[in-house]
């Protein structure tokens, strides 16, 4: 059976590149590495486990977080001050 060139062996695709560390997303999204894996729970996140068994995020899903949460922000809050009894 011949394959071509660009077709992954085995329906196997590398993704080499394509993922980071957590830690690396935490510092690229400017949160804590707590609230990575919170987004990773709720699903904001996709990650993939390498052979050793270490959990990377991909990349896609670091930079769609970014672009979600940059349009999430809430405008800076006014405080007025506080009104006194006379």
């Amino acid at each position: 059976m011949a394959t071509r060139d660009d077709e992954p062996e085995g329906g196997f695709e590398p993704r080499i590149g394509r993922s980071v560390s957590l830690d690396h997303a935490a510092q690229l999204l400017g949160v804590s590495r707590r609230t990575i894996y919170n987004r990773i729970r709720e699903g904001r996140l996709q990650t993939i486990r390498t052979i050793g068994g270490s959990q990377r995020v991909l990349l896609d899903s670091v930079t769609a977080d970014g672009r979600e949460s940059e349009s999430a922000q809430p405008a800076a809050a006014t405080f007025l001050p506080r009104r006194t009894a006379c």
